[in-house]
C-alpha cells in the first residue's frame, strides 16, 4: 500500500508540514507496543491531521471564485486527510471493558460525530444520562440528537450561541437550567414522560429543573438516528458546524423509564454502574465518523484520582 505522502497531489509551499507515514496498527505483529503506546501515536498522528484539515480550511474560505483550480486542489487533499483520519478511527483497538472510552470532538465542524448503531424503540418515557465536557467557549452546541423518520427534531439537547441550554421533543422546546461550560466533566441526566409532558433535569446528580406540558401525550418515534455531537437537519444528516458540540462525551445511556434521583446520584457520585436498556455505551455500539476519536478512558477512575 502507498505511503501517505504519495496520495497528496499538492501541498501549498506556505502549508507544508512533515506528515508521518501510514500507521501500523496491528498487535499481533508487534507485542511490545501496548495499548497506551498505540493510543499515544495515533493520537499524535490525529492532531496533525486535525491540524492539517483546519489549515486547508482556511485556505479553501480565502480562496476566490475565480481561482477554480486552487479550489479544487484544496478540496483535494481535505478529502484525502480526511480519509487518512477515517482509517485511523477503523483502526482503534476494543477497550476492555467495552464502556471504557471517551468520544472526542476536537473542533467545531459540520462533519465530525459519532453515531449510535442501535435505533430506539416507540417509547412513552425516557431517561439519558451521559458525562460530558465542553470545549466551547459560548454555546455548548448540540451533544446529542435523535431523528425519525418524519421528523428531524425527535429528541434534541442542545445550546446554541448564547441561548440556555434546551430539549426539543417533537420541535416542542423547554429551557434547562443547565451550566456546563467551565470545561471540566459533568455528568447530566434528562428524563421525560408522554404523561402531561413532564421533564426533569439533573446535573452532577441533583434535580436543577422540571416543568411539565413538553410535547404531552407525544409517543416517541422509532426507528431514527442517534447522533453525538450534531444537529440533524434531516435524518442522520444535514448538520450545521454552529450547532456542533466540541468537548468529550462518555457514559451516553438511554432507559425506556424515569430513573429515580437516588439512582441518577449513584451514577454521578460513580456508586452505581447502571447501564441504559435502549442504549448503551459500548464501543461495538458507536461509530465515529470526520475525524471524531475514541480513547480509553474511566471517568469514576478519574475522579479517584482527582
Amino acid at each position: 500500500m502507498n505511503s501517505f505522502s504519495e496520495f497528496v497531489p499538492y501541498i501549498p509551499s506556505s502549508q507544508k508540514q512533515e506528515l508521518p507515514a501510514r500507521a501500523n496498527i496491528s498487535t499481533s505483529s508487534s507485542p511490545v507496543l501496548t495499548r497506551n503506546v498505540l493510543h499515544t501515536k495515533m493520537e499524535e498522528l490525529e492532531e496533525q491531521l486535525l491540524s492539517k484539515i483546519l489549515s486547508l480550511e482556511k485556505e479553501r474560505s480565502s480562496v476566490t471564485s475565480n481561482n477554480d483550480q486552487q479550489q479544487q486542489e484544496v478540496e483535494k487533499e481535505l478529502s484525502v486527510l480526511q480519509s487518512r483520519v477515517s482509517e485511523l478511527e477503523q483502526g482503534a483497538p476494543d477497550f476492555n471493558p467495552p464502556d471504557a472510552y471517551k468520544v472526542t470532538i476536537p473542533v467545531r465542524t459540520n462533519y465530525m460525530y459519532a453515531r449510535m448503531k442501535k435505533s430506539l424503540p416507540e417509547l412513552f418515557a425516557f431517561t439519558v444520562c451521559m458525562w460530558l465536557k465542553s470545549k466551547a467557549s459560548s454555546g455548548l452546541g448540540t451533544p446529542f440528537s435523535y431523528s425519525a423518520p418524519g421528523q428531524a427534531n425527535e429528541i434534541v439537547l442542545m445550546e446554541w450561541g448564547h441561548n440556555p441550554m434546551e430539549l426539543l421533543i417533537n420541535d416542542k422546546v423547554a429551557q434547562l437550567p443547565l451550566n456546563l461550560k467551565d470545561g471540566t466533566w459533568h455528568h447530566i441526566c434528562i428524563a421525560w414522560t408522554t404523561r402531561d409532558g413532564v421533564w426533569w433535569a439533573y446535573e452532577d446528580g441533583e434535580q436543577r429543573g422540571s416543568s411539565e406540558n413538553l410535547a404531552a401525550w407525544h409517543p416517541i418515534k422509532p426507528h431514527g438516528v442517534i447522533i453525538l455531537g450534531q444537529e440533524q437537519d434531516m435524518l442522520g444528516g444535514r448538520f450545521d458546524a454552529t450547532q456542533a458540540f466540541v468537548g468529550e462525551i462518555a457514559q451516553f445511556n438511554i432507559w425506556d423509564h424515569i430513573l429515580t434521583p437516588t439512582e441518577i446520584l449513584g451514577l454521578a457520585n460513580c456508586t452505581s454502574h447502571l447501564q441504559g436498556n435502549v442504549i448503551q455505551w459500548d464501543d461495538e455500539l458507536v461509530e465515529v465518523l470526520g475525524g471524531a476519536t475514541k480513547w480509553s478512558f474511566e471517568m469514576c477512575e478519574e475522579r479517584m484520582k482527582a
